[in-house]
């Protein structure tokens, strides 16, 4: 781990303002993901800033009858929280399915959305890939590709988003409140908030240098059924392989988005039109364009098949 240099930031405006006096900083709350890069040198930050004592750690109401929970709300108070229990229980789900039980008392809200992929090729530094080192190559493409991208990916990347969390908030249409270092505020529709890779994989977010997440909006609750899905080599603490998140209603509507298959949580609402066709005609629809690789191609049947199982969990 290369030297760094600490601060506590006071408020959220001044953890952002902070960031952007230091080129190089980084914001840490739980860090579990950000402290593991560090030790094997693929996050280098010069300066750390730690938003700990910034109060976003509440759940509350809003007025639309939604829900707003702050940034630094740890991902087993989440999942446990009576309200998202009753009225978001597809986030809940997601939540439980995610790592082991003490990461998750760790882990929080803004952390798991801006979770760095967990491609082998990104975590070995013997490895060319533009993710960790813009223009270097990408080794995946041509390698070992099992859990890497069917959707989405490019000739600069094919790593995966390997948040559970985040896939559910898609599913739920989340909104991302940020705060920026001149203090302004905005608000990020989860649709637009994750990029995919282009030709700036190391890119991947829309937050701009210094921004900082302070809360995650959930709209009034959809009803319906809610089920989180998740398919992964071992029963605990391992990344989806295939995962699908659904609200699926009692006409036949449901919202439903992918884990495991793109760089960023998949959703295509158009595809959602041919839910009472059955999984079949969803899958086309979702994964149109698909480019597996000769070790991910199982991966279209097993959404197919993953969401059928949904699908038909949902109708009781």
């Amino acid at each position: 781990m290369r030297p760094f240099t600490y601060e506590r930031a006071a408020s959220p405006a001044e953890a952002a303002a902070a960031a952007a006096r230091n080129p190089g900083a980084r914001f840490i709350a739980g860090g579990t993901n950000l402290l593991d890069l560090m030790k094997l040198q693929i996050e280098t930050p010069s300066h750390l800033i730690d938003v700990n004592g910034l109060a976003l750690d509440r759940i509350e109401p809003t007025p639309e009858g939604g829900l707003r929970i702050g940034a630094l709300v740890r991902n087993t108070d989440l999942a446990a929280d009576a309200r998202v229990r009753r009225d978001y229980g597809v986030l809940s789900r997601a939540l439980l399915a995610g790592a082991s039980g003490q990461l998750r008392n760790k882990a929080t809200t803004a952390g798991n959305m801006l979770q760095r992929t967990r491609c082998p090729y990104f975590y070995d530094t013997s490895q060319p890939c533009n993710k960790r080192q813009p223009g270097s190559g990408c080794a995946a493409i041509g390698g070992f590709s099992r859990q890497l991208a069917v959707i989405g990916g490019s000739e600069a990347c094919i790593a995966t988003h390997p948040s559970d969390m985040a896939v559910a908030m898609r599913a739920l249409d989340a909104v991302v409140e940020t705060v920026r270092p001149d203090g302004t505020t905005r608000s990020i529709p989860i649709a637009e908030f994750h990029r995919l890779p282009g030709e700036t994989p190391h890119v991947e977010t829309v937050l701009e240098p210094g921004e900082l997440i302070t809360a995650v909006t959930l709209p009034p609750p959809a009803g319906g059924v809610q089920i989180y899905r998740k398919v992964r080599d071992r029963a605990s603490y391992a990344f989806a392989l295939v995962s699908v998140a659904a609200v699926v209603q009692r006409d036949g509507t449901a919202r439903v988005a992918l884990g495991g298959v793109a760089h960023k949580p998949w959703r295509v609402e158009a595809a959602e039109a041919e839910i009472p066709r059955g999984a079949k005609a969803v899958t086309a629809a979702m994964l149109d364009g698909a480019k597996p690789t000769h070790d991910n191609a199982f991966k279209l049947r097993l959404v197919e098949r993953t969401l059928g199982a949904v699908l038909a969990e949902a109708k009781g």
